[in-house]
């Protein structure tokens, strides 16, 4: 799964990308810096893979990931192509969902392509860029549709939805926020919409105000109440600092958080709202071999999540073996916990869990 990292030149994109992968990008104090959008995968942050690797001591680790990818700067007018804007927009279509990076802190050093801070300003142009992109987006299949329909009177309701849409975004709206059925959601995403897909804004704070005192930041005020009436996610975050926390390991990132009052960082709050936003979920295996969490979609059921082991996991599926993951904690061992009844059988039918321990049976 792929969150694009998106945003104005200058709002601390590439810093924050450089915190969360480690990858190098380029930073520099000037708008398109970043052209090719640089990639990078992170581990999300998971305790109880830490927990069953203490029981297991197994030979390898294997996390759940994200991939991250840093996209260059948009301006006002990138859906003209302004900016290399066609090709920005294009990057931002190929990924899964958006970490939009919003400036909110002062700093007279850092310059602002826009000339003052304003983050409710910054996030228009940029919705506004993929609105536009995605109102010539339907212009195009209302066409295809409309000249269709000559042949096929089936296609009046796509043809309704498609207009409606138009019309919802050309009010300025974003089409993540437009009320569909689930039949009306499933044909409007065979087009690639850049404002449908979820987004997590993320506001770029100072370095005084880690600890608390943005909650009183008027841009990140205006920026979190914007965020919930689209029913969006909203994270703050201080790109610098969390450079700084990513380059710490062990006692000394535990001492630096603790000093700013943090019990995580920002960035370990960011990939695990990804996470969430992209609705998936983590089932975990465990053994001498292997500990490893597996990503899946909420609500996939058994044989589709053990064919993420392998396929034949899948075709040849018989049952899943599996337990709570609080369920084994408690119970100390695998062992303790048949003994106890607590591990279940599950069929075909069963819907995975969150935290399940799973051992599948298969037979090909």
């Amino acid at each position: 799964m792929k969150i694009g990292i998106v945003g104005l030149p200058n709002v601390g994109k590439s810093t924050l990308f450089n915190a969360i992968t480690n990858a190098g990008a380029e930073t520099a104090n000037y708008p398109f810096c970043t052209i090719e959008p640089n990639v990078g995968v992170v581990a999300v942050p998971d305790s109880r893979l830490d927990v069953l690797a203490e029981m297991y001591n197994p030979e390898k680790y294997t996390p759940a990931v994200i991939e991250f990818v840093d996209i260059a700067g948009l301006v006002e007018g990138a859906s003209r192509g302004e900016g290399l804007g066609n090709k920005f927009l294009s990057h931002i279509r190929e990924v899964d969902a958006i970490a939009h990076v919003v400036r909110c802190f002062e700093n007279g050093n850092i310059i602002h392509v826009s000339g003052s801070v304003d983050a409710l300003r910054d996030v228009d142009i940029i919705n506004m860029e993929l609105i536009l992109s995605d109102i010539e987006l339907l212009e195009k299949r209302i066409d295809r549709v409309s000249k269709a329909m000559k042949g096929d009177k089936t296609l009046a309701g796509e043809l309704e939805l498609l207009n409606r849409a138009k019309a919802w975004l050309d009010e300025g709206h974003s089409a993540r926020s437009m009320e569909l059925t689930e039949d009306e959601a499933i044909l409007l995403d065979q087009s690639p919409l850049l404002s449908r897909k979820p987004i997590i804004y993320v506001a770029n704070i100072g370095e005084d105000e880690v600890s608390g005192e943005y909650e009183s930041n008027p841009n990140y005020i205006a920026l979190k109440d914007f965020a919930e009436k689209e029913n969006s996610g909203i994270i703050p975050v201080c790109a610098g600092i969390e450079a700084e926390i990513a380059e710490l390991e062990g006692e000394d990132k535990a001492m630096f958080l603790s000093d700013l009052g943090l019990t995580e960082s920002g960035l370990d709050r960011l990939i695990k709202a990804g996470y969430t936003l992209l609705g998936l979920i983590s089932y975990l295996t465990g053994g001498p071999q292997e500990v490893r969490a597996w990503t899946i979609k909420r609500g996939t059921k058994a044989p589709q999540a053990a064919g993420k082991i392998h396929s034949d996991f899948e075709r040849g599926f018989i049952r899943a073996e599996v337990i709570a993951f609080d369920d084994l904690v408690a119970c100390g061992t695998m062992a303790v916990a048949k003994e106890k009844g607590l591990v279940r059988s599950e069929g075909k039918e069963y819907v995975m869990k969150d935290g399940d321990v799973v051992l599948f049976r298969f037979n090909v």
